[in-house]
């Protein structure tokens, strides 16, 4: 296994990286141990100003980021500069309400004091996606740090220089070179990290798989994970909806980051009576948007990360129409350079095709059709998955009554799904469990000690 920069636009080898040695991941743990015992006795100020800065230069250098982002795994730009804008949100979020998320709660016991504190863990390891560079690793790494904890990145493989450039974004904001470092390893060498009782828990965001064996690593080392993994998340549309705004939402929530989003609506559950409608103004919304190069400002759709993401994702689609999904758009490999493919739209996709039952990670949407709120709940949590939803309907009644119903850790009315530093984010099943964001997220990797006091 190897790090390297592979140009998904062109298909080309840009540059490759080396692996980390013994001695590296030796001197990385124990450097992010020594710093986390003076770290962790930094007051809020201190760590929040380091942090205000970071979101600094991820503002000034959003072009420059967006850029490295689109050269290593094919965002189009203007998403890649709200990415980054993103993670500045995130910096400036915790580091202006972490040390009220983290304040010790009173509690009403027989003591004569007794109160509930939040203290850091100790270094932990961030495993992280191509999909997201940036956000995926902020979402962690700004609560973990406010919360007195050091970090060790493990980035994707493809995304070295992602990895490399947040890095430096911490040193140059003032961060001591040992609170926040990259790790390029192999999958046995973060295992080996996560067994090393220096380490003191682990976050994850990527495939189920990839939960699977890192739960079953840390578990053997009793070390607390956060799992966000994949999802197939439903957009549910009721004849009262608005059908153009739910279109227009649709086809902006199947198509962001070129479809390769955890939380992108995927499977489309259509009233019967305005299915049809539905589908018409989603092909005619998708069709619009501009496949291309992703620095060009004007591309909505950039290729996909990997040739073997592509593959997996036609091999979907053909699969979807054998067991008798109708195509009405899309569904071709173009010719050329490139790991591009087409926006893509499925209809009567039966329950058994891959459409419905698997995670499509590309600008493919599956559409079914519904008679009423007990089958449209029923076709929501037909899946392995459970991250988010969203529903669509002008009736709060209906929306009050349907979500409690609706097997996933977000939903969303009327609106699509989002990640946001004010809201906890993560999954249920076979998308993860633990939190993200907000004050749950903040605490995920603390410990809660009650403190009695007689």
């Amino acid at each position: 296994m190897q790090y390297c920069t592979l140009n998904p636009t062109t298909g080309q080898l840009v540059r490759p990286y080396e692996l980390a040695d013994e001695n590296q991941i030796e001197k990385a743990l124990e450097g992010s141990a020594q710093a986390f015992r003076e770290w962790r006795k930094t007051a809020f100020r201190r760590r929040g100003e380091p942090l205000e800065a970071v979101a600094d230069r991820l503002e000034e250098k959003a072009s420059s980021l967006a850029r490295l982002m689109a050269e290593e795994m094919g965002k189009p730009v203007a998403e890649g500069k709200a990415e980054a804008e993103k993670c500045a949100w995130a910096c400036r979020y915790f580091a202006q309400h972490g040390p009220s998320f983290l304040s010790a709660d009173e509690r009403h016991s027989d003591a004569r004091k007794s109160s509930v504190r939040y203290d850091p863990l100790g270094p932990i390891l961030a495993i992280m996606p191509w999909n997201f560079p940036f956000w995926q690793l902020f979402r962690f790494a700004a609560p973990a740090l406010m919360a007195g904890n050091t970090v060790l990145l493990k980035h994707a493989p493809s995304t070295p220089g992602c990895a490399l450039a947040i890095e430096e974004l911490f040193r140059q904001a003032g961060f001591d070179a040992s609170i926040v470092q990259n790790l390029f390893l192999s999958n046995q060498q973060a295992a080996q990290v996560i067994g090393d009782s220096r380490l003191r828990g682990v976050t994850l965001t990527g495939s189920t798989a990839a939960g699977r064996e890192v739960a079953r690593t840390a578990g053997g080392s009793l070390k607390p994970v956060v799992l966000e993994l994949g999802g197939s998340d439903p957009f549910i549309v009721f004849p009262d909806a608005d059908l153009k705004a739910a279109v227009q939402t649709g086809a902006a929530a199947r198509c962001q980051n070129s479809g390769q989003s955890c939380i992108a609506a995927k499977r489309f559950l259509l009233h019967e009576s305005i299915a049809e409608d539905f589908a018409q103004g989603l092909v005619d919304a998708m069709q619009s948007r501009n496949v291309g190069n992703p620095l060009d400002e004007s591309t909505a759709i950039g290729p996909l990360a990997r040739e073997d993401l592509r593959e997996t994702l036609h091999r979907q689609v053909e699969e979807s129409l054998e067991a008798g999904a109708r195509l009405l758009c899309g569904g071709k490999v173009p010719p050329g350079r490139g790991f591009f493919y087409p926006p893509t739209v499925l209809a009567d996709v039966p329950a058994d095709a891959p459409a419905a039952n698997q995670e499509l990670f590309g600008p493919v949407a599956a559409l079914r059709t519904f008679r009423d709120e007990a089958q449209a709940v029923s076709l929501a949590n037909q899946t392995a998955y459970g991250l988010g939803a969203s529903l669509w309907t002008s009736s709060l009644e209906r929306a009050e009554r349907l979500v409690p119903l609706i097997e996933a850790g977000a939903v969303f009315v009327n609106s699509m799904v989002k990640s946001d530093p004010r809201l906890p984010f993560g999954g249920i099943k076979d998308s993860g469990f633990g939190r993200e964001l907000s004050r749950e997220g903040i605490r995920a990797f603390t410990n809660v000690k009650t403190v009695w006091i007689d």
